[in-house]
């Protein structure tokens, strides 16, 4: 049996579609595919903006400001430049916690701050001023709950505490150092 070049042609042909169809298939499984740049585009922002909170009767309770707000759709997310939390209730101390930048949470119930925060509680009658220094605090707005898991220093006139790691809760007035606390107390003259 003898194969001609019309017989072969074909097989050939065949052949070299099946080695090419094999080589395809190998490369493109072997080989990453082009990587999509990770966009986080803004949908909004905000320059020097304020938020102000009402009480039931109608006087401002919490205002939030900031000097710019960016939003971000992907994930949802808020991110604030060096934002400022001014918290006045009546009869308490009125509060201000600052810092270099921050995140909200979709409902705004957390925030989330980030280096250099600091929280002041103003003296007010006997209450004397009270100054909390972190590099990241956990706000829970309405719940008035604050906590870290970093180095914290709570300083009044005459005492100073610190610790790493702190839960405070606001309404119940109760704080908690979670670890190495130590403090100092200076004698009264």
């Amino acid at each position: 049996m003898r194969l001609g070049s019309t017989r072969i042609f074909p097989l050939v042909l065949m052949l070299a579609l099946a080695l090419l169809s094999f080589w395809l298939d190998r490369t493109t499984r072997e080989a990453p595919g082009p990587v999509a740049p990770n966009r986080h585009n803004a949908d909004y922002s905000a320059e020097h903006f304020t938020i102000t909170d009402y009480g039931r009767d109608g006087s401002p309770e919490s205002t939030l400001s900031a000097i710019r707000m960016v939003h971000y759709p992907e994930d949802d997310t808020t991110v604030l430049a060096a934002p400022r939390l001014v918290r006045t209730r009546a009869g308490q101390p009125r509060l201000v916690l600052s810092a270099d930048r921050g995140t909200l949470s979709r409902d705004a119930e957390d925030i989330y701050l980030n280096d250099n925060v600091l929280l002041v509680r103003e003296a007010a009658g006997e209450v004397p001023e009270a100054r909390m220094r972190t590099s990241y605090l956990h706000l829970q707005r309405t719940r008035g709950v604050a906590t870290t898991d970093r180095e914290v220093q709570i300083e009044e006139p005459g005492r100073m505490l610190a610790g790493r790691g702190m839960d405070y809760d606001n309404v119940a007035r109760r704080l908690t150092l979670l670890s190495e606390v130590r403090g100092q107390i200076e004698a009264k003259r």
